[in-house]
This record gives C-alpha cells, structure tokens and sequence, in this order.
C-alpha cells in the first residue's frame, strides 16, 4: 500500500519536470525563431566585447575616407591618383601578405589573442600618422609604411572573430553570431565614412585618423578585458603539432568542401569588382546624373546588407549549399537591370536587393568553415580565406579597370552580371553532382531480441 500511495507522487514531480523541460524547449525555440541574437549579445563571455566590435567597424568604415582622405592632402596635384593608389594598397595588401608569413607564430592562438593583437598594431600604427605629422616627417614612404604596418595582422584579425565565436558559442548559434558580425559591420561601413567626413570638415583627415586609431585600441582594450586570451598548451600531442605544421591554404586545399566553398567565395567577391569600378562611371557618363545618384546605390546596398545579415539568422535550418548558390545566382539576376541600361528607380532598389543577398552569403559560408574545421586549424583557415577576400578586391577592381576602359561601364557591368550568373549555375551542378555521389546512409539494424530471463513461467 505504501509503494502504491507513492506512485502518483513520483507521476506527479516526473509531470512537473516534464512540463518545466517542455517549457524551455519551447522558450529556446521561441528565441531561436524571433530574437537569435538575444542569447548571444547576451552571453556572458561576449556581452561585454559587442561595444567593442561596432566601435571598430564604425572605424573601419572611417578608414575608407580618411586613408585616401590623408594621402590626397599629403600629395602634389600631379601625382595624387598615385598617392591614394599607394594609401589604399598598403592598408589592404600587407594582410594577405601576413596571413602567409606569420601563419607559423599564429598557429594555436586563440581567437581572442588574433583580435586583440590586431586591433593593437591598427591602434598604433594608425595612431603614429598624426605622431609623425607632428614632429613633421609624414612623408608618402613614412605614411605607406605606418599604413601596412596596421593592416599585417588583418585577416588574423578577421579569422579572430569567427575563431571566437566558434571557441564560445555551440555550433547551432554560430550562423547566427556570424550574421550579427555581418550586420554590425555593415552598420559600420554605413555610420563610419559620415563619421569621418564631419570630422574632416572640422578638424582635417589627420584627426579622423587618429580617431580612428582610437577604436581599434577600444576593441583591443575591451577583448583584452572581457575575454582573457587562453595561454597555449605546452604539452600539446605531437598528431596536433604535426597538423599545426600545415598552414590554411593546405588544409582547403586537400578538403573538398572548404575548396568549393572557398573557389565559390573568390569568384563571387572577383566578379563584384567590375560592377564597383563601373558603376560610378556608369551614373556619371552613360545616365549623366549627379553624385547624389552614386550615393543613393550604395546607401541602397549599405541597407541591404544590414537587412540581409539581419535575415541571414533564421536560416540555420536550410542546407549551406543552398543558401550559397542561391545568394550568387540572386545577385547574379538583381544586376541584370542594372546592366541592361534600367532606369535609376529600377537600379537602385536593386542595387539594394544585391546587398540583401550578400551578407547572409558571408556569414553562410563562414559557418560551413566553422562546421567543417575545428580546434586550432580553424584560426589558420579563416585567415587563409581572409587573405584570398583581400586579394580577390582587388584583383577584381584592377580587371573591371580595364574591362570599362575596353568595353565601357554599360557592357563591363554586363559582362560581371552574366558571368556571376554562370558561376552560380555551374556551382549550383557541381554541389547537385556532390550530393547525388554522396553514399547514403547505412539502415539501421532492427535491435535484437531480448533474452528471457531463466525461470521466467510462460
């Protein structure tokens, strides 16, 4: 009688706990649905770094002005497209260069360590520019040297983010924490030129730069604080050193997804220079209008961008492949008006709609990476792609440079519309073909039978 009095107990409290699991359940699903950002701005290693993330990339989006800003300051009339050139490359050009040559110190560090250690050299070698104006040495050699000095730890710097998501947070939430740096450094790219011209136009591009400076020591001040960089393991297997020998580029090298998925990446971001070089002579030339209509473009795809990143977090659930093809070959036909010759009403919502499609691809492909790669060779990856997106901008703008002034604007935006188009299409076949080969799951075997137990009356 005592066993069978405690029976609905125990029923009850199992009920009870049931319910309480059951309700979590569904509050997560809830927040997974509506707010995916909440648990991740709030967790309680990185809630304190976010205000150091959108500091930097508001700086980063003033060093797109100021850079080129300064140099045409500094330079003589005859020689200022020159000058910027020189800016611009040694900004950009020496982190590809570092994700090459430091990639033996690098290896095993933290995520925390590549940010806080690149936002560092940023804050110094950015904050040394007015030092040496000061004292009055800034010349083009001391200031493009001061440039690549700040820029040879950033696709360290870059791959430290995603390292540090990934080292944090559980693989469901790492698209939605690569959308939310998405779209935080879109906001940057946004906020930041407007930044930086007001504060050109007040005090001169040497005090924007060192504002600029400022945010980077912000965020190496803030990372360095709220997650403290884990010390490496001296007593580190000698299988994990041996894997550690091998740098980024090898390791996508011999993995056929990071390979497709990085080839993927290079063409799509290669294929956009042309569209950049040609559309402002496109507004200027072909359409005769002002720089207000150039503007409204990339205000258009700025928006896009932050609304895509925004969107990019309820898509956990759909394939990578998918999500990948489907941005390229979106982007692909939202430019095509823009290369027929349509009116600005039509291009411009368009222009905005490419934007849409590109962020969910960046943080889309960043959560593959994360997926597929682990441990310390994740750091080494994402800098390896890091460095190839440094390279493939440029390279794209320097071929759509020469494809306007062959073709004009009109037909070079065309060709870079088509091609995006037929490298989503044979991107789309080759992942269809990949899928199609894959084995399929083994069956499962039926569970065999219980034994009876001996003695057991029938």
């Amino acid at each position: 009688m005592a066993r069978s009095a405690e029976r609905p107990v125990s029923r009850r409290r199992d009920r009870n706990g049931s319910d309480e699991r059951n309700a979590v359940t569904r509050k997560e699903r809830w927040v997974d649905r509506y707010v995916p950002f909440a648990p991740i701005i709030s967790h309680p290693k990185l809630r304190h770094i976010w205000p150091g993330f959108v500091v930097s990339f508001v700086g980063d989006g003033m060093s797109a002005v100021a850079v080129s800003w300064l140099a045409l300051e500094l330079a003589p009339r005859q020689h200022q497209g020159l000058w910027v050139a020189l800016a611009v490359g040694a900004y950009t050009l020496p982190g590809a260069a570092g994700a090459v040559l430091l990639g033996p110190f690098m290896r095993g560090r933290s995520g925390a360590q590549l940010v806080t250690w690149n936002a560092t050299l940023r804050a110094t070698g950015l904050g040394l520019v007015p030092v040496a104006a000061f004292f009055d040495v800034l010349s083009i050699g001391v200031y493009a040297g001061l440039l690549a000095l700040s820029s040879l730890l950033q696709s360290w710097g870059s791959a430290g983010y995603y390292t540090l998501v990934a080292e944090t947070l559980p693989r469901s939430r790492h698209l939605s924490a690569n959308a939310l740096i998405s779209t935080l450094s879109q906001t940057g790219v946004l906020i930041g030129p407007v930044v930086a011209g007001l504060l050109i136009a007040w005090t001169g591009a040497l005090w924007a730069l060192a504002v600029d400076a400022l945010t980077f020591a912000v965020l190496a001040v803030s990372c360095r604080l709220a997650v403290p960089s884990a010390a490496r393991d001296p007593l580190a297997k000698e299988g994990e050193e041996e894997k550690d020998r091998a740098s980024g580029f090898r390791i996508i090298a011999r993995t056929p997804a990071l390979l497709g998925v990085m080839a993927l990446t290079f063409g799509f971001y290669l294929l956009y220079g042309p569209v950049e070089v040609g559309l402002p002579i496109h507004v200027a030339n072909d359409l005769g209008a002002p720089a207000s209509v150039l503007a409204w473009h990339f205000a258009a795809f700025g928006a896009g961008a932050i609304c895509g990143g925004l969107f990019a977090s309820h898509l956990g659930r759909l394939p990578h492949w998918l999500i990948l093809n489907g941005s390229v070959l979106g982007a692909g036909l939202t430019l095509l008006p823009l290369g027929l010759g349509a009116p600005v009403a039509v291009t411009v919502p368009c222009f905005g709609a490419v934007g849409l499609l590109y962020a969910p691809f960046g943080a889309t492909a960043t959560a593959l990476i994360q997926r597929t790669v682990t441990g310390d060779l994740l750091a080494q990856v994402l800098a390896a792609r890091s460095a190839l997106l440094v390279t493939s901008g440029p390279a794209g703008i320097g071929i759509g440079g020469l494809i306007v002034a062959g073709w004009g604007a009109g037909r070079a935006i065309l060709a870079a519309t088509l091609a995006t188009l037929g490298l989503g299409v044979v991107s789309a076949v080759l992942s269809g073909l990949r899928r199609l080969r894959r084995p399929a799951p083994a069956p499962e075997a039926a569970p065999a039978p219980e034994a009876e137990p001996s003695g057991t009356a029938r």
